[in-house]
């Protein structure tokens, strides 16, 4: 088959689609044939050599896919050859074909489009595993989205806003418009705006109850004090580096809490605890229209450099798609 490899770490142009060995599907597992991966954020750190696979991952790029099981390994039931699927992966899905874990698979939901799922299976179990499993965003709440038109955000927003819950967002003022069509309650230029004073203002000086922090470190002070009592910041990445101060007594005072967490790296049995989460309680959201896939465009496979090159640019909103035909 052929894959996009990295023989050197580098710019997008490192990125070289390759012949490579197939994969087989060993116990426990299924191959996909790939119709669609997602650029994610993980895959330009892997690139640049900053984040190698997990052991036993694919070299490839690539954390998620949608498309169609050819082989099905050795202890694996409820899913057929020929199913339409799509899948969270610990990389490998930027090729032809990729080995997953039975556990890490979900059924393309009713009424989406098979390569348009290719962007649901990361973003889903980032949100629904830090926002509702870990942050317990509860209904009249209010859920504060850095980095809102992200496919993270982007989902995010929609999920928040499926579960009852008001949403504020910050992102480029280009991409308000289409947050608010999302379900963005609030939205705040983060290059204009003290989102601080934009929370409380939104929020009658209450702030937020459940913070999705993309940014770290250059973030995690004014996180605290936009955080309302009793709320919950949860940190996903590093865009603004990784060591910061932290103010216990405003933590404290605030009866407030902080949680950092990784998807890639957790064991295969939490993987699967996830994908199942995500699959009885999001999926039926997204089947009835509550939530969906947001892909700014479809390039093909071999033109990954250039994808690389738009999600660093931060210029799209919701997902880059690599479609296989």
């Amino acid at each position: 088959m052929r894959a996009i490899t990295i023989p050197e770490p580098g710019g997008p142009e490192a990125l070289v689609w390759a012949e490579v060995p197939d994969p087989e599907p060993g116990p426990g597992e299924v191959v996909v044939d790939v119709r669609a991966s997602a650029v994610n954020r993980a895959d330009l750190l892997q690139r640049q050599g900053h984040y190698p696979p997990p052991p036993g991952a694919p070299a490839y790029p690539g954390l998620e896919c949608s498309g169609v099981i050819s082989a099905i390994g050795r202890d694996v039931t409820g899913w057929t050859v020929g199913q339409e699927v799509c899948a969270l992966l610990a990389g490998g899905g930027y090729a032809e074909r990729v080995a997953v874990p039975a556990g890490q698979l979900l059924p393309v939901p009713a009424g989406v489009d098979p390569v348009d799922a290719a962007a649901l299976p990361e973003v889903a179990c980032t949100v629904w595993s830090n926002v509702v499993r870990l942050a317990r965003l509860a209904a009249g709440e209010t859920l504060l989205v850095h980095g809102g038109g992200s496919g993270i955000g982007t989902f995010a927003v929609q999920l928040g806003r499926a579960l009852g819950a008001t949403v504020l967002v910050t992102a480029r003022a280009a991409k308000h418009d289409r947050l608010r069509e999302l379900g963005a309650a609030h939205t705040i230029d983060y290059r204009e705006q003290d989102f601080v004073e934009e929370v409380a203002g939104a929020t009658g000086g209450h702030g937020a109850d459940v913070i999705l922090d993309i940014m770290g470190a250059s973030y995690l002070g004014r996180n605290v004090a936009a955080l309302a009592d009793g709320g919950r910041l949860v940190v996903i990445g590093m865009q603004g580096g990784r060591k910061a101060e932290l103010d216990l007594g405003a933590l404290l005072a605030k009866r407030a809490s902080v949680a950092a967490t990784a998807l890639r790296s957790r064991p295969l049995d939490d993987k699967a605890a996830i994908v199942r989460g995500v699959r009885e309680e999001v999926w039926p959201l997204v089947e009835a229209g509550k939530v969906r896939p947001v892909v700014d465009r479809r390039l093909p496979m071999t033109d990954a450099a250039q994808a690389h090159r738009l999600v660093e640019s931060n210029d799209h909103v919701g997902k880059v798609l690599l479609t296989t035909a």
